[in-house]
């Protein structure tokens, strides 16, 4: 669903418990022509992947309801257009852990569903996947399209039909057990299951089929976003990487690189450290203090490097080159600066204090974090349905049968690199084939 900030769902930790939903009066009620086995709402990747492996195993007569002007946008538009659709990790225990919410209960499913299964499917429609060194997983094409048409030809094959522009108003639990859905612009569907995919519950427009079957649900906050601090110590310095560091906040620590942004710091350390400590950085409102280790932990042979170059070279200026491998010389000359060495000093001329003082810098440099900075195409959220009101090996809602949930509707969020789309495959896969075995 489309970002609707001026609506958030709560940003306070903990389970909230979903207000009773507007029941419709059934004399009220158009007839519908016919029950479908299921209706899907959301199409994005859980969504048609439930739908996919529901029809794959024999369910016939599948309606997808996507309230936007069309499916698989985050498909589309991930990772740069290219589509990271998965992780290179193929060991349920080692994968687990990159899922800062859900990462104990996803176990069982990860063991049913893995990445090897993903690889597999997407080959076996003719879709080559490369990995790239940091184990993200893209099609060989480079091209996102490829994985939107390759998921589209799959339901159009199996004669999955999809309805954009179709927004769900109402769903109504039936006394024979069915489904009755309302829409906008006021079609009324009947169905024996309902598949919930509608992405993360920040919208009142997400939120909506969840309320309506009565689910509790995690209070939305956001995860994986970047960090806005205004310092000069960061000026000018736009686009610059570090590829070795390590990021701490509010008890949080990740490891990767970091870049940096004309509005802070942003790259793989610090979106991990977004995803992990979501909620603490909600709770504080995202004003913090972000430390920063740009050595990556090779501080300790700081001090006699520096002594060295001292002996060896001390009539060199030292902002004048980086003495740490992988600290570019204008990210070197800013740090040098904040530490209060001048342009003219030389490694002979280095006091103490102020060889402490660069160390510091180098190592445990402080950053006032004073907001959060995101793409609202990509918005990832932590919360939703929290894991334990779901069976895990079917994904049915353990309030009312014939609810499933898919995707990131879930209580489940992965850090950056694939994993949050293998979430989607996995807990889409499982409930689709198990709507079909019913």
């Amino acid at each position: 669903a489309p970002p609707d900030v001026d609506d958030p769902a709560g940003s306070s930790p903990g389970y909230t418990t979903a207000a009773s939903p507007r029941r419709i009066p059934k004399s009220a009620m158009p007839h519908p022509a016919e029950t479908h086995p299921l209706v899907v709402i959301g199409g994005g990747a859980a969504g048609f992947f439930g739908a996919i492996s529901a029809a794959e195993h024999g369910v016939e007569d599948i309606v997808i309801l996507e309230s936007t002007r069309d499916v698989l946008t985050k498909v589309r538009i991930s990772g740069g257009g290219r589509c990271n659709v998965t992780h290179s990790c193929f060991d349920p225990k080692e994968l687990i852990r990159s899922y800062p919410r859900g990462h104990k209960n996803l176990l069982g499913p990860f063991h049913r569903w893995q990445v090897a299964d993903t690889v597999n499917w997407f080959e076996d429609r003719g879709i080559e996947l490369k990995t790239e060194d940091d184990g993200r997983m893209f099609p060989v094409t480079d091209d996102s399209e490829t994985i939107v048409r390759a998921l589209q030809k799959a339901a159009k094959e199996l004669g999955i039909e999809w309805q954009t522009r179709t927004r769900v108003t109402g769903i109504t639990l039936n006394e024979d057990g069915t489904f009755t859905i309302e829409t906008d612009p006021g079609e009324v569907l009947k169905a024996q299951n309902v598949l919930i995919a509608t992405g993360g519950i920040r919208t009142r427009e997400a939120r909506l089929p969840v309320v309506a079957v009565e689910q509790e649900t995690s209070s939305p906050v956001p995860s994986l976003f970047t960090f806005k601090i205004d310092d000069d110590r960061l000026a000018d310095l736009s686009g610059l990487s570090v590829s070795e560091t390590t990021a701490r906040a509010v008890d949080q620590e990740t490891t990767g690189p970091i870049l940096v942004t004309h509005w802070g710091l942003s790259g793989p350390a610090i979106l991990k450290l977004s995803a992990w400590a979501a909620r603490e950085l909600a709770g504080c409102d995202y004003h913090f203090t972000l430390t920063v280790d740009w050595t990556g932990g090779r501080g300790g042979e700081l001090i006699d490097r520096f002594e060295k170059e001292r002996k060896d070279h001390g009539t060199r200026s030292i902002r004048k080159r980086s003495l740490v491998e992988g600290i570019p010389g204008r990210l070197w000359h800013h740090l040098c600066r904040a530490a209060g060495i001048t342009d003219e000093q030389t490694w002979a001329q280095l006091a103490r204090t102020e060889r402490d003082a660069l160390i510091a810098q180098l190592t445990r440099a402080e950053f006032a974090v004073t907001g959060k900075s995101l793409n609202k195409d990509e918005f990832v959220t932590c919360g939703g349905v929290p894991l334990d009101a779901v069976n895990l090996k079917t994904m049915e809602s353990k309030a009312t049968p014939g609810v499933y949930y898919a995707g990131e509707v879930l209580d489940i969020d992965g850090i950056t690199g694939g994993f949050n789309f293998q979430a989607a495959w996995t807990t889409g896969r499982l409930a689709g084939m198990a709507i079909a075995e019913l």
